[in-house]
């Protein structure tokens, strides 16, 4: 193959290389892998384009921004950071592409970190396609693995694996759920991984005639057993036996998959006008902007004056009230009781409501610090209606996070992403269990992956400053919270983001002028007390850091619950009054520490990578 690398078709030995390089990018346009990125399909095209013409040195992000993503000229990637977003993103998809559809390519295109010209080059061979990797965490996959012969001389095996096909034939009758065809054990030879949700397996032992077969269901992410029975029979009646062990599989895994249609059909008749203005307002509470949740207070206002019983309306404006507190609307103080009257109101009205279960839940954990109770309310919402997304993500959130299982936080949040896979804020919080984790690159690259499903959504710009100041890119970090502002503007919690970077990289002027903005907004709106500790803490004032906790935790801030685990809190976790805090709050302190906080970069670090970047 001609040499691709060159960045002009210079006469005629450049033509097939350059003809290669359209018919792989055309393959790469169409595939299923880019079928729903436009904009990154549209980016990739020019600035292949760009360097097939000659122009690759022209490639900038001021350039891309506005060719690509309509940026007008006055565009300012140092207040915008949406082509390197895109750009971390398109690299990704890429990868994706390439090992899946593309994996037989004979023609690579790479975007290299660091800059926004594609590298094209032959592939040596084509890497061996893996086998089904991807644990699927909604449950309705299953795999049957091989059945156990455990007879004395292990003579039973023909019926072992007419055992496990009847277990497929049953369960492949059963409604929504999917059989997988898989190896033996289930499980992914390469990684180990389950390749289903749920394991179905089992044994069978002989003693002279009689035959007694154990079937059982295994969690396929974590391998713990999940439900088991056995059957009896006699020799001579094989089929029936078989029958009987697979109906009795068939309905354990159907009780699980039809949970949430069981506790519709407990649900009472309900007003449709009611159901109307409810749905309505999970529809603006899932925004999560202050309108939005202004209007979704609303919406469930008018549906509880339709119908004053309506379990789910309560839950929604418990909901609602918390959210505005959480995210600086309203004080704490004004919404406690209104918040727990309507949780618990909702719950009495129907105990079988997942939805009112959790709302009840959430108000134990953020409001009362009571985890035990929290932690016992959110399982039994779960039990309830294992689909509903909410509870599993605000049980990951609210508390397993701040009780530091970051673990189990992340594999209940990746639940409730397979849920709802279009929800900005799980996929927002999925990152910040990344970040909580000091994963950085996992959280990056998660905070890439919301940002380009809400692009206008501000907190995820703010969970990407919070991740780049991490990872010492305080230019990005920069720019992410200047987006954020922009994006809210009247939102206090960005500005202290803005205010706790100019602290952390030692611009003291600006980071004043922060507080000052910050004290502003306190004369006219509740301003959260973390957003002053936070930025006091970055410019090495404890005493007065820790004033501000001392409020935080008389308002009962939603911050706190992340106090043990997000990162901006490195340093004063070594203050001995940060254990008298944590004590507050009825968590553990005695975990270990956190790497701590990054230095600001040199000048001249800061200098080369911005000269990098151009």
């Amino acid at each position: 193959m001609a040499n691709l690398d060159k960045p002009a078709a210079v006469p005629e030995a450049d033509k097939a290389a350059n003809k290669a390089v359209q018919e792989q990018l055309a393959r790469i346009s169409n595939s299923v892998t880019f079928r729903g990125a436009g904009r990154l399909r549209r980016f990739l095209e020019f600035i292949v384009a760009e360097t097939l013409a000659g122009r690759k040195e022209q490639i900038k992000e001021y350039v891309v921004g506005v060719a690509v993503f309509d940026k007008p000229d006055t565009f300012d990637p140092r207040n915008d950071p949406i082509v390197r977003v895109q750009a971390r993103r398109l690299r990704a998809v890429l990868e994706r592409y390439y090992h899946d559809e593309g994996y037989g390519a004979e023609l690579v295109i790479e975007l290299p970190k660091g800059g926004y010209a594609p590298v094209l080059k032959p592939r040596a061979a084509a890497p061996a396609r893996t086998a089904l990797a991807v644990a699927l965490v909604n449950r309705n996959t299953v795999a049957v693995q091989a059945i156990a012969d455990h007879s004395h001389q292990a003579e039973l095996g023909y019926f072992c694996q007419g055992l496990q096909q009847e277990l497929v034939c049953a369960l492949a009758q059963v409604p929504g759920i999917r059989v997988l065809a898989s190896p033996p054990d289930g499980r992914n030879p390469a990684s180990g991984e389950s390749a289903a949700a749920l394991l179905a397996g089992g044994s069978v032992r002989k003693s002279r005639e009689a035959l007694r077969v154990i079937v059982h269901l295994m969690d396929g992410a974590s391998g713990c057993y999940l439900w088991s029975d056995g059957v009896d029979g006699e020799l001579a009646d094989l089929f029936a036996l078989q029958q009987k062990a697979a109906r009795l599989l068939a309905a354990q895994v159907q009780s699980e998959a039809a949970g949430g249609d069981k506790r519709q059909a407990r649900r009472p008749a309900e007003n449709l006008a009611a159901r109307n203005l409810y749905l309505q307002g999970r529809y603006h509470l899932n925004q999560r902007t202050e309108e939005s949740l202004r209007k979704a207070a609303e919406f469930f206002e008018r549906a509880m004056l339709e119908d004053p019983q309506y379990a789910l309306a309560h839950s929604g404006l418990a909901d609602a009230y918390s959210l505005l507190s959480h995210y600086g609307v309203l004080a704490p103080a004004e919404v406690w009781t209104k918040t727990v009257a309507h949780a618990t109101t909702g719950v009495m009205l129907d105990p079988n409501s997942v939805e009112a279960q959790t709302s009840l839940a959430h108000v134990k954990a953020s409001q009362d610090w009571d985890w035990a109770g929290a932690e016992r309310q959110f399982r039994h919402a779960i039990s309830l209606d294992p689909g509903y997304a909410t509870a599993h993500h605000w049980y990951a959130m609210n508390c397993l996070s701040p009780t530091g299982r970051l673990a189990e936080a992340l594999d209940e949040v990746r639940i409730a992403q397979s849920l709802d896979p279009v929800s900005a804020i799980i996929a927002r919080d999925l990152a910040l269990i990344y970040c909580y984790r000091r994963e950085y690159e996992l959280a990056l690259e998660q905070c890439d992956h919301t940002i380009e499903l809400n692009p206008h959504f501000s907190a995820a710009f703010w969970t990407l400053a919070l991740i780049q100041q991490q990872r010492q890119d305080f230019e990005e970090a920069a720019a992410a919270c200047q987006r954020a502002i922009h994006l809210s503007p009247a939102s206090p919690r960005m500005y202290g983001a803005l205010g706790y970077l100019y602290a952390l990289t030692g611009k003291r002027k600006l980071c004043l002028e922060l507080l000052d903005k910050l004290r502003e907004f306190s004369a006219a709106r509740y301003v959260s007390p973390m957003e002053f500790a936070s930025v006091h803490f970055a410019m090495g004032q404890n005493d007065t850091g820790f004033e501000w906790l001392a409020k935080a935790c008389q308002d009962r801030c939603i911050e706190l619950l992340s106090i043990n685990v997000d990162p901006r809190f490195d340093q004063p976790r070594q203050d001995r009054r940060f254990a008298d805090v944590v004590r507050q709050l009825g968590l553990a302190s005695d975990r270990p520490r956190p790497a701590k906080a990054p230095k600001p970069p040199q000048t001249s670090a800061a200098g080369a990578r911005a000269a990098r970047r151009s």
